[in-house]
């Protein structure tokens, strides 16, 4: 039995690692980018996220409109670990209540009583290890970061003075929603990603073998069975080699963007685009059809003092997860998150010595503020039958009214914060954002929609259900599954990131059982 495994994000790596500990399957895993362990020295840096620059070679920077006329270049990894390789260290896992709403579409599996011992099995909590729920012997380390400098102090301390409790940790089973450290896979200021995580002891299996620099183009599907994937093998002098990498079975890991765009150009997907681009379909599927992500924007503050912390080595050490309706309860996961940042804003996305440049502006910060659960769903798209041609990807934010009150609400939760007993020694204003426009619904909405983001959480590409089924198995398609976020029905109330490699895990393990 040879398995492909398409891509080396933060799913693959895990999938590919655990199937090669059957002797009789060969596996190998195919990456666009460089299949280096360890990255470069600026991606191993925890404290900044130098990638999310666009440009950066590490990052494929696809282009995406947020919502009409905001356009916003949404960085994925493009190396060996995938985004877990440039992304902010968040190690969140999902809610009991996601693992349920997945559990309908994806099956007993999918339950949070089911996928628990697999979330204690893949980590290796340096904190809670030994507590219920937990585990200290799995590949991927965990840490919360302590509260090194006075700034995550008073961050404790104001949400405490509104009225949230603490969370000491975030990822305990019924944890109570509330401010504290952010489970991360930044441990003494080092990024560990899955590459690094899971593949000391894999590499050396003869049956697994990594190629990078190799990008898979389509998927080769005959009588409705996946063969293989055409692929372009990079050359040294900057050309590319096309070539055809044969399989019994073909797993899609290449991540919420990338996956989708294999199935469309594959001939997976909805019959009226393939058809109008000339498209063979093999498959008419809703993939891409309705994507889930969190939309986040920055409220930017000045602080009344240097706020530059050597020992901080975690850009984001704490968060507040909360309910939009207060005391109604209607949102008991938390739709609502405001997270810390402990850099300056200047040197947020640069690692190193750099990141000391320019001193003078070390009081400029930020709160980032985030939407967990939007009504509004997303559209991803091919834009040509290219394979080189990026996706066409429009995020429909805000199209709910909903959703606008929810954010207007964050936004006046993170100026409460700032504006607190705790901050009053540190808070110096905001930078461009008055109190006219914090009061007057109108005009919050509209400097929202100026400075809207998003947290880069894309679920929903190719969901169970509608796409696969629990096992990441593509209807219509033998020999042919997604491993990645995209078979997410919706997106969890957290970052997906701790949820990216348990989708590996479990679905390695669904296939080792032949299921």
């Amino acid at each position: 039995m040879r398995t492909l495994v398409v891509g080396g994000g933060a799913a693959s790596v895990p999938l590919a690692a655990r199937l090669s500990e059957d002797p009789d399957r060969e596996v190998v895993l195919i990456e666009a980018g460089a299949a280096a362990i360890p990255p470069p020295a600026e991606l191993l840096d925890g404290s900044a996220i130098p990638a999310a620059v666009p440009g950066h070679p590490a990052s494929w920077g696809y282009e995406a409109e947020l919502l009409p006329g905001r356009f916003a270049v949404v960085p994925r990894g493009r190396l060996l670990g995938g985004s877990s390789a440039i992304n902010g260290g968040y190690f969140v896992r999902a809610t009991p209540g996601d693992f349920g709403r997945w559990a309908r579409e994806g099956g007993r599996a999918w339950a949070h009583d089911s996928a628990l011992p697999i979330l204690a099995a893949l980590e290796n909590d340096l904190d809670f290890g030994d507590a219920p729920g937990h585990g200290s012997k799995g590949p991927m380390r965990v840490r919360r970061p302590d509260p090194a400098s006075g700034l995550v102090d008073a961050f404790y301390e104001a949400a405490r003075e509104l009225g949230f409790p603490a969370e000491p940790d975030k990822n305990a089973v019924g944890a109570a929603l509330g401010v504290g450290p952010v489970p991360s896979n930044i441990v003494d200021g080092v990024r560990i990603n899955t590459a690094a995580a899971y593949l000391g002891e894999a590499e050396r299996r003869p049956n697994l073998t990594v190629l990078g620099e190799t990008r898979a183009l389509r998927i080769r599907i005959e009588n409705a069975r996946a063969t293989g994937v055409e692929v372009l093998t990079a050359r040294p002098d900057g050309g590319g080699e096309a070539g055809f990498i044969a399989a019994d079975e073909v797993v899609l890991c290449a991540g919420a963007v990338a996956t989708p765009q294999l199935l469309l150009l594959s001939g997976v997907g909805p019959r009226a685009q393939l058809d109008a681009l000339g498209i063979s379909v093999i498959a008419d599927l809703p993939v891409g059809e309705r994507f889930h992500d969190h939309p986040n924007l920055a409220l930017l503050w000045r602080s009344a003092r240097s706020t530059r912390i050597p020992e901080e080595r975690t850009a984001f050490p704490a968060a507040l997860n909360l309910d939009s309706s207060g005391a109604a309860g209607l949102h008991p996961d938390g739709d609502l998150e405001i997270l810390l940042t402990a850099r300056p804003e200047h040197a947020l996305f640069v690692s190193g010595p750099a990141a000391d440049a320019d001193p003078t502006r070390d009081t400029e910060l930020r709160l980032i503020v985030a939407l967990q659960q939007p009504r509004s769903r997303g559209r991803l798209g091919l834009r040509s039958a290219d394979p080189l041609d990026p996706p066409r990807i429009e995020y429909r934010y805000l199209e709910h009214a909903e959703d606008r009150d929810r954010l207007r609400i964050g936004v006046r939760t993170a100026a409460a914060l700032l504006r607190s007993a705790a901050f009053a020694e540190r808070f110096g204003g905001f930078v461009d954002l008055d109190d006219g426009g914090l009061g007057d619904d109108e005009a919050l909405d509209a400097w929202i929609r100026a400075r809207l983001g998003t947290a880069i959480h894309m679920c929903g590409t190719a969901p169970m259900g509608a796409v696969v089924d629990g096992a990441g198995r593509v209807q219509g398609v033998d020999g042919l599954r997604v491993a990645d976020t995209s078979i997410l029905p919706s997106a969890p109330h957290r970052g997906p990131a701790n949820t990216a490699v348990f989708i590996g895990e479990l679905i390695a393990r669904r296939m080792l059982r032949g299921e």
